[in-house]
């Protein structure tokens, strides 16, 4: 009788098969998914070795009195990575606000921008995207690609909008910030500040209190891909409804958090951790032991744009930036809105330009 060799990689094979079905089934039957199976099973590597440390600073805001909680290096230079994007959205709800455009207009994609690096939605020259799916791939996916088709269609170019981003800095009061991009694409003219990226996270919510609520989306699902929000404090910290994380390889893990507890509510900053774990860690760590100190009444005034600003003025030269902490990271700390009055801007006549207006 001839003894068939069965081929030892199809065993192999068959034997993985057989090992991943098996964990899938397991933790369906504990209430999760297949996906959360194969996700479960990856081994994680570290990005970073233990000697990066990016250059730190944070700041912890009342928003209801404007008193500062907690700081650290809150005025040091540091870069923002993809907390961009929520003056990119800030511009955005301006002009949903004032009626110049609308959630479901189609804005033209771009050559330049289905051409940016990830993260992003993978656009296509020649496609559009709803202004809402741009909005949503952007809080959620932090689409780097919809942030560029933003810039192009409400400032004609990417370099034109992020003009358009540094005069709406100045006027808010933001002195310390140059944007040259509308993604946090690395760039090393694009500064901020702590102090800076607070303003502008309490500003948001105070000027456009109905846009707002879509920095607390906790997930996107657009043309069959289902993205989470990459703010997991979202998900798990009482009472914190947005805004954005963002990092590079320059800035390390950022982060703007909103908190709200009762009548509290405090705007939070991490720039320069050196990873996400630790910012969610150290950021939960913050939370606890700032919103305590918080005030109950408002009596801060509301941030409103500055007309009287001359908002073509630079910040200090990026040659006199120094990238540095002032002092190492703190240690993790113990677990422990109005609308600004300003006035609308008269609504456009027509469609503006790289906007295809929906029937």
């Amino acid at each position: 009788m001839t003894r068939v060799r069965r081929d030892p990689i199809r065993r192999s094979r068959w034997a993985r098969a057989s090992a991943g079905l098996a964990l899938a089934l397991a933790v369906l039957a504990l209430g999760g998914s297949a996906a959360d199976a194969r996700a479960r099973s990856r081994v994680k590597h570290a990005i970073h070795g233990a000697g990066y440390h990016p250059p730190y600073a944070d700041i912890v805001i009342d928003d209801n009195s404007g008193q500062v909680l907690h700081q650290a290096d809150p005025d040091a230079p540091r870069h923002p990575a993809s907390l961009t994007k929520v003056m990119t959205l800030y511009l955005l709800f301006g002009e949903l606000e004032a009626g110049r455009i609308k959630l479901d207009y189609d804005l033209a994609v771009s050559e330049h921008a289905a051409a940016q690096n990830p993260t992003k939605l993978g656009l296509r020259a020649g496609q559009t995207i709803k202004v809402e799916d741009a909005i949503k791939g952007m809080v959620t996916k932090s689409a780097n690609d919809a942030a560029v088709v933003v810039a192009e269609a409400l400032g004609g170019s990417e370099e034109a909008f992020a003009r358009m981003m540094t005069r709406k800095a100045r006027a808010l009061g933001m002195t310390n910030t140059v944007y040259v991009n509308a993604s946090g694409l690395p760039a090393d003219e694009q500064i901020t500040t702590a102090r800076d990226q607070a303003l502008l996270g309490r500003a948001v919510q105070q000027r456009f209190p109905a846009y707002y609520p879509y920095f607390s989306l906790p997930a996107f699902a657009y043309r069959g891909r289902f993205m989470n929000n990459h703010n997991s404090l979202l998900r798990t910290v009482d009472g914190v409804d947005g805004i954005k994380t963002g990092y590079t390889e320059a800035s390390g893990y950022n982060l703007i958090s909103s908190t709200r507890r009762g009548a509290r509510r405090i705007v939070g900053v991490i720039l320069g951790e050196r990873s996400n774990g630790t910012r969610d860690t150290h950021m939960r760590g913050l939370i606890e032991q700032c919103m305590t100190q918080a005030s109950n009444e408002r009596t801060a005034t509301a941030i409103v744009e500055r007309e009287d600003v001359d908002t073509d003025v630079a910040v200090l030269p990026v040659a006199n930036f120094s990238l540095q902490s002032a002092s190492p990271p703190p240690a993790e700390a113990a677990a422990a809105p109005q609308a600004a009055a300003l006035p609308a801007p008269a609504a456009a006549a027509t469609t503006p330009a790289g906007f295809q207006a929906v029937p």
